[in-house]
């Protein structure tokens, strides 16, 4: 950049002519040209070549078919047709602008390629190539003085009206990934009515949530760092919105399965995503508590769950059927309910700008960057912004343009495809590069003991809670032996019975509910059974003789080692074969989740208030080892409440731990590969979270020392681990 362009108006005047310029030629020719570069980018095995912007001053130039300053190329307008454009009047071959010359992608000569002793062909070589090393180091030291041209102009613009808006759009979709987690166990209790769910099906549709937002995180997590974080963040975010509708009117058990596995695919990304995007935008000295507040909208979304699950599935008469085939109850109403934070997360997603960061990393060159800082930043934080001299890094992979036309659709296609997936692997292997290797395995180890822990005792609890209602429902069974009735009618309800020896005589079962009863060694002589709805009632060793059964629901595996002599079964009633838990369960699921999530609303409160106080690590290792410590006392939780209550204190003190977690993911990894590590460590989060919450129901009902041992080894090795990571508060977003 010669010195007329340091003035900052003059800068600022002259990015946007060369914009306009190069807006003006590449609309000619982009398309075909970037097609060209994708299919040559695949056959010449990544070719590189090296764009030496920094030496522009001492050598103005153009070296052996490298493109020319364009400043430069202004200087010499009028004497020699300089760099214009196709369509300017009197241009010089030469110094033609060609279709990949705006990309940085070096000219090559009229014969192509040089020719080697053996006749193959080899790339023309450029003066001031230098080997890959080089290039990564000079790239690094750009990268830092990059990011601290950035932090300054973050500084500059303060954290205003545009920072708040973007923090509530961010928040629906965040708010929207603590919805999915709830939704399949709210609706279960009814749903296995409706879909007639077995234990092992009811068990896969809890998990399927987590394999599809494993899924989901690294997939969008990876193309992030590559399409860009509000695009990936609107496709992820429809495909959850689009499914999770589709769920609420599918009717068989697999299409449903199908539907909430690709609905957690896509809400999968929100949580890389939305941290990374949102870091983004933030100064150095708040954005570890801007980031915890953030972090509030998922306990929002869990509350919002249980409320409208409270508020709309027991009313059973926001419900329609068309015949057997299709029925609508509340429980899919209130599926449908669940996906409108993500519906209005898009809607507010549109109205905002793609990161500048991300810009600046991955889509810009030199005669850009201004112009895309000022609309990014300044438009909309309504703030007076004079940019700068910004530092562009040098980029290591060039594409290559190719001499002949491309193929066809399909096979551009697929080499776009092919090129974006090379790109997201590279972007992976680098979380493990020498650099960041050590710090990428630790926070695996963190991440995967924090959500071994928490996630299994988070659906451990609600377990145990039902195995004691359980047990206090066995206590007060009321027990009849050797009892003799006759030509007696029985139309009220049966429940919590247990009746042995017994005989009956010409009685009359009508209108009937029979819930939890057990007939032993009972015979039943001329009895008359009609609409019966029974759950949970077996007859063991049971008699009958002349009786008749209509429109009941006692099929043939209630009756155990029965006999049945004379006796006839007309119109049975149809449906599911099998036998759920009480609604009233139902109930407290609601009120244990709805407790349990309102109970973070301290611990998130602190956290914000600390995290930039007292670092992250500090906050992240102290609030590891209070919820090792309070898991201790879980081996006093006899009772009922006592479970709610420690259920409660464990969330409250965990918060802290997840919310210093995701900050110092953030800030630990740099702009170009930070979502696709955070989506890796989330996938791998998901993935512990599917471990520790079948590990920990295995032991319901058997002992209760397993996970509470299981619960504060994971979490004491995880606090001593975030010990060992370094120290990011005060750290320039890299």
């Amino acid at each position: 950049m010669d010195d007329g362009y340091r003035d900052r108006t003059a800068f600022i005047r002259g990015a946007k002519d060369i914009a306009k310029e190069v807006k003006r030629h590449a609309a000619k020719k982009v398309g075909r040209g970037m097609d060209k570069v994708q299919d040559e980018y695949t056959r010449r095995s990544y070719t590189r070549f090296e764009q030496d912007d920094d030496d522009d001053d001492d050598d103005p130039a153009p070296r052996d078919g490298y493109y020319q300053d364009p400043a430069n190329d202004d200087d010499k307008e009028g004497g020699g047709g300089g760099a214009s454009s196709d369509d300017t009047e009197g241009h010089d071959e030469d110094d033609e602008i060609y279709e990949g010359e705006y990309q940085g992608i070096p000219k090559a000569k009229a014969d192509g390629l040089s020719k080697g002793a053996g006749g193959d062909s080899q790339p023309a070589a450029a003066p001031g190539y230098r080997d890959l090393a080089a290039q990564a180091a000079e790239r690094h030291k750009d990268q830092e003085e990059l990011a601290e041209q950035y932090e300054a102009i973050l500084q500059e613009c303060g954290h205003g009206r545009f920072q708040w808006t973007l923090y509530f759009v961010l928040g629906l979709a965040l708010m929207a990934d603590g919805v999915e987690i709830f939704v399949v166990g709210f609706v279960l209790p009814s749903a296995e009515k409706d879909m007639c769910l077995s234990d092992s099906n009811k068990g896969m549709l809890g998990l399927i949530v987590y394999l599809g937002m494993m899924v989901g995180a690294f997939l969008w997590g990876g193309l992030a760092d590559q399409i860009g974080r509000r695009q990936c963040l609107l496709i992820s975010l429809s495909i959850n919105s689009v499914f999770a509708f589709f769920s609420s009117f599918v009717q068989g058990y697999s299409t449903f399965l199908l539907c909430r596995l690709l609905s957690g695919v896509g809400i999968g990304g929100s949580i890389p995503i939305v941290f990374s995007y949102f870091s983004e935008f933030l100064a150095q000295e708040k954005r570890g508590e801007h980031l915890s507040w953030l972090c509030m909208f998922w306990m929002i979304g869990g509350i919002y769950a249980s409320a409208m699950a409270w508020a709309i599935i027991p009313h059973y008469g926001w419900s329609f059927q068309m015949g057997s085939a299709y029925q609508f109850h509340s429980w899919r109403v209130f599926v449908l309910v669940c996906a409108f934070p993500s519906v209005f997360a898009i809607a507010a997603l549109t109205t905002m700008p793609e990161s500048p960061r991300f810009f600046l990393e991955i889509a810009l060159r030199s005669v850009s960057v201004c112009s895309v800082l000022k609309r990014g930043l300044s438009l909309f934080l309504s703030l007076s912004l004079v940019v700068t001299t910004i530092k562009t890094v040098k980029q290591l992979d060039e594409l290559v343009e190719l001499d002949a036309d491309s193929g066809s659709w399909h096979r551009r296609w697929r080499m776009r495809l092919s090129c974006l997936f090379h790109r997201v692997r590279n972007n992976f292997l680098q979380c493990f590069s020498p650099e960041y290797r050590r710090i990428t395995l630790m926070m695996m180890a963190v991440w995967f003991t924090m959500s071994f822990s928490y996630y299994g005792l988070t659906v451990w609890f609600p377990d145990m809670i039902k195995y004691m209602q359980k047990q206090d429902y066995a206590l007060r069974t009321k027990v009849f032996v050797k009892e003799r009735v006759e030509h007696f009618t029985f139309n009220f309800t049966l429940e919590n019975q247990i009746h042995r020896n017994g005989e009956y005589f010409n009685d009359k079962f009508m209108n009937l509910k029979m819930k939890s009863v057990l007939f032993e060694d009972t015979l039943f002589e001329e009895c008359y059974f009609e609409d019966i709805t029974s759950s949970n009632t077996f007859f063991r060793n049971c008699t009958f003789v002349s009786s008749l059964f209509y429109n009941t629901d006692l099929f043939n595996y209630r009756f155990i080692d029965s006999k049945l002599v004379n006796s006839t079964f007309l119109h049975n009633k149809e449906g599911c074969m099998l036998d759920f838990s009480d609604d009233n369960n139902a109930y407290m699921i609601y009120f244990v989740s709805f407790l349990g999530t309102l109970a973070v609303l301290p611990g998130n409160i602190v956290s914000a208030l600390l995290m930039d106080k007292i670092g992250r690590l500090r906050m992240l290792a102290g609030s590891s080892v209070m919820s090792c410590v309070s898991c201790f006392f879980l081996s006093f939780g006899s009772s009922e409440s006592a479970m709610i209550a420690l259920l409660c204190l464990f969330g409250g003190i965990s918060i802290a731990s997840w919310n210093s977690l995701d900050v110092l993911t953030v800030e630990l990894y740099p702009s170009d590969i930070r979502t696709t590590a955070f989506g890796f460590l989330n996938a791998l989060c998901k993935l512990a979270a599917v471990l520790g919450i079948s590990i920990f129901t295995s032991f319901v009902g058997i002992t209760k020392a397993m996970p509470i041992m299981f619960a504060s080894v994971a979490l004491g090795v995880g606090s001593f681990l975030a010990l060992k990571l370094p120290e990011t508060r005060g750290r320039v977003l890299q």
